[in-house]
């Protein structure tokens, strides 16, 4: 299987493309919040990201008559558990935001539990907003008897309000298909203070700390005999010998406590403390000190992407790789195919890729799509194989696409510009002439920018030199006109009018016309580019390469 990156919606991409019982591993991290935007930010080259904000997710959970219709599939679907729990939960919640996003989640959990193998898992990731509600749907779906964990993340380190306990964490549900889910043993890092406090003794076989041999309740059987002397029955305890070490020393299949108990003490894994006179000692064992310690339900170690760190990309709801890298690692094998319906910046397929997994991506928004091919191809070069499903690769394509949504066929458009980024986070508004904007660094502390102007219809000399107005307006050095059909002689004479501007490169002045003409079919087939004094390109924020001896190319 190739690595699939889907443009589109994820309830349509599951339908059509994602066979049942294919995928081994599903993380998902859902957006709601009810007054927010979710935003990609693009540093610009003066370093203020915030004149240059591009949208990736608009709050669109509103009911509307896409909710209505999903929560009528949801009820005329085959899962009547869901069915009655989403109905309840209408009856409570109303016609609100929450219930039109727990519509919209209902009926693709039900997609996403179809898709799932029998040894499959699912972690959803969200906020205390809505992460009771989704807790119930998931139930609904998966069975709550496959409900395994709710896992905390601690998000950042503090966070003040007046009026309540500071929201430091998030919370990422965790289920399973059947009993028969994938597990591995996987370890995180001791804190250091722990150790320096608990592991204090240390003997040829290294450092460990002393824990306690017997585990609480009182038992008829073998397990509440005395041994050697000891009792834990009038302590109400019996002994609890932990089975990772019996393995270790090969002592698992010994028959009778007692046996087991003299097969630890023999292999020095029990501490006698010091008894009185006449009485035995006190057994404790000894636990030596590993690589890491299994991983707990709270994550305390693994601190979030902040403005100052390598691979941050500029989205703000953008996760640590080492956090889907710690989830990938306890609940898949490589090879296996981890499932990202809302993948966002990417952070799932970057984890899954380094971590030799196959995946697949899903997003409905181009510019994430975007974001994501770059972010592959900075970590990995050539060692990551992929393909893109959903975008425009031909102008046919682009045509459907500029008669579906001429939003995003603008966005999508902006997008095949080197560099070039939509115009106010492209959010729809007045037409201003702009649509996109590449940023120049022309020279030394010196920045200027080039205006993109996209036409997915019919186009005249008019706009040609309406653009003309605008740059001198905007006062900006360049203005690029893309086009989706082809500019007429009269256009093109136009634009050559406009003349050239003239730029110190450093190694000597070149002349860039000031109005370029470009076909959406040229910048597709790679035969036409912008001529643009570019000497610093930081449109997208670069991802750091991970360390890769795979030699394998890009498929779009």
């Amino acid at each position: 299987m190739t690595n699939k990156l889907y443009y589109g919606d994820n309830l349509g991409v599951l339908r059509e493309h994602i066979a049942d019982e294919s995928v081994d591993l599903i993380y998902l991290d859902p957006p709601f919040n009810s007054n927010a935007s979710y935003n990609v930010l693009f540093k610009a080259p003066n370093g203020v990201q915030s004149q240059a904000q591009i949208e990736a997710f608009d709050d669109t959970w509103h009911w509307s008559e896409a909710a209505e219709d999903s929560y009528w599939q949801v009820l005329k679907g085959t899962n009547t558990d869901a069915a009655r729990m989403l109905e309840a939960m209408r009856g409570f919640l109303g016609e609100n935001d929450m219930m039109a996003y727990l519509a919209m989640m209902s009926i693709r959990l039900i997609e996403l539990h179809r898709v799932l193998k029998p040894t499959g898992s699912l972690y959803l990731h969200c906020d205390p907003t809505a992460s009771h509600y989704l807790k119930i749907l998931i139930d609904a779906v998966f069975g709550a008897r496959n409900f395994r964990n709710e896992i905390v993340w601690k998000r950042t380190s503090s966070a003040n309000n007046p009026r309540r306990w500071g929201p430091v964490h998030d919370v990422v549900l965790f289920s399973s298909k059947s009993d028969a889910f994938n597990w591995n043993r996987t370890l995180q890092s001791y804190d250091q203070s722990y150790v320096g406090t608990k592991y204090r003794f240390s003997d040829e076989r290294g450092t460990y700390r002393l824990s306690d041999l017997t585990a609480s309740g009182t038992r008829n059987g073998e397990s509440g005999k005395p041994w050697r002397g000891f009792d834990p029955t009038p302590i109400g305890r019996h002994w609890g010998i932990p089975k990772a070490i019996l393995i270790e020393i090969g002592a698992d299949d010994l028959s009778g406590t007692g046996a087991k108990l003299d097969a630890l003490d023999e292999a020095n894994f029990i501490y006698w403390t010091p008894g009185r006179p006449g009485s035995p000692g006190f057994p404790q064992l000894k636990r030596y000190i590993q690589d890491g310690q299994q991983i707990q339900s709270v994550i305390d170690d693994i601190p979030p992407v902040n403005s100052m760190a390598k691979e941050r990309l500029g989205y703000p709801t953008q996760k640590p790789v080492a956090l889907l890298e710690r989830i990938i690692s306890a609940s898949s094998n490589p090879g296996d195919i981890v499932l990202d319906p809302f993948c966002g910046c990417g952070t799932t397929v970057h984890a899954a890729q380094k971590l030799d997994r196959q995946w697949i991506g899903i997003d409905v928004t181009h510019l994430a799509i975007s974001l994501i091919e770059r972010r592959l191809r900075d970590a990995f070069g050539r060692g990551a194989e992929f393909v893109t499903i959903g975008v425009p690769k031909d102008i046919e394509a682009a045509r459907d696409l500029a008669t579906r949504d001429k939003h995003e066929f603008e966005k999508w458009a902006i997008a095949l510009v080197p560099d070039a980024q939509p115009f106010r986070g492209g959010r729809k508004g007045a037409d201003t002439g702009i649509d996109g904007v590449v940023f120049l660094r022309t020279g030394k502390n010196k920045t200027d920018r080039a205006i993109v102007e996209v036409k997915g219809g019919g186009i005249s000399v008019d706009q040609v030199h309406k653009l003309k107005s605008v740059i001198g307006r905007e006062k900006a050095l360049i203005g690029l006109f893309v086009t989706l059909n082809p500019p007429t002689r009269q256009m093109v004479a136009e634009a050559a009018s406009a003349g050239f501007v003239e730029i110190d490169m450093g190694t000597g002045t070149q002349r860039f016309p000031r109005i370029q003409i470009l076909t959406i079919e040229g910048l597709l087939s790679f035969r036409e580019f912008p001529r643009l004094p570019i000497i610093d390109s930081t449109a997208f924020r670069k991802a750091p390469a991970e360390k890769s001896d795979k030699q394998a190319g890009f498929v779009f």
